[in-house]
């Protein structure tokens, strides 16, 4: 008599099989995204972004979806012009299918080399839906809600960089009386720029008479965390790239209940 092979595991596993219930009732509901879909083009280099926003979207309902676009670690105009081909594609992969309410992309000297319009046309080619916004887009915004005329402008950025975001900022009616730079083109090494010296920065800046308020550009500044005490101290508006394209993601989604703990801005 030939021995008795042993089952299989599929077989033991069917074998002692109780319950097979292939079609289980189920509702749908919004998802993680009930009140809102949130997608983000972060730079390759940046170390901050999504750190900070998902800091500040602890909201039930909203969720962020971000992806990467390649771009060299030196800032200067030539890099950051060379981003816009990659956008549209960028914005294509996030969710594909699935509509979002607010496509931004993160990089602020990016969008004032590129412009602003230029960035929200290339990702319409694939995401017509969304509204856009950009750190610029955003800090503009958020400076208005915050009626400051004449800031204080802080960047880690070359002068010839700088003196492009000065003369954008102003051609759209906000003065640039006051300017500082750590003056450094590595984004890698800009990430790890500590918030101590950011604060120090912004603080020496700030209390110069001639402005009522301050912005730091740049994705990869760590500012989020820094901006509701150094408003306290220093007595008047901050904000960031990431603090402001966060808030003015936020609003164009909808989302306009004050949230505390982020600074004036997300009070307006």
């Amino acid at each position: 008599m030939p021995p008795v092979q042993a089952p299989t595991l599929e077989a033991q596993t069917s074998a002692g099989l109780l319950v097979n219930l292939t079609h289980m009732p189920f509702v749908l509901d919004g998802g993680v995204a009930a009140r809102a879909r949130i997608g983000l083009i972060v730079l390759a280099t940046d170390h901050t972004l999504e750190h900070e926003f998902r800091q500040i979207f602890r909201i039930p309902g909203v969720a962020l979806y971000a992806t990467r676009i390649r771009n060299a670690a030196e800032i200067n105009s030539t890099t950051l012009a060379a981003m816009e081909a990659g956008l549209a594609a960028c914005a294509d992969v996030i969710l594909p299918g699935t509509p979002f309410d607010v496509g931004a992309y993160g990089c602020t000297s990016g969008a004032v080399v590129i412009g602003e319009e230029n960035v929200f046309k290339r990702i319409h080619e694939t995401r017509p839906e969304a509204k856009c916004t950009t750190p610029i887009t955003g800090a503009l915004e958020g400076l208005r809600a915050l009626k400051a005329r004449r800031i204080a402008l802080l960047t880690p950025y070359i002068d010839s960089v700088n003196q492009k975001l000065k003369a954008y900022i102003e051609a759209r009616g906000i003065e640039v009386p006051v300017i500082g730079s750590f003056n450094h083109e590595d984004d890698n090494e800009v990430a790890r720029i500590s918030t101590q010296s950011i604060y120090d920065a912004a603080l020496e800046l700030g209390r110069h008479p001639s402005v009522d308020g301050v912005f730091v550009s740049c994705t990869s500044l760590r500012v989020a965390e820094i901006a509701d005490p150094l408003e306290r101290e220093l007595g008047k508006p901050v904000t960031s790239s990431n603090h402001a394209m966060a808030w003015h993601c936020l609003r164009l989604a909808g989302v306009t209940e004050p949230i505390e703990g982020w600074g004036r801005l997300f009070r307006v």
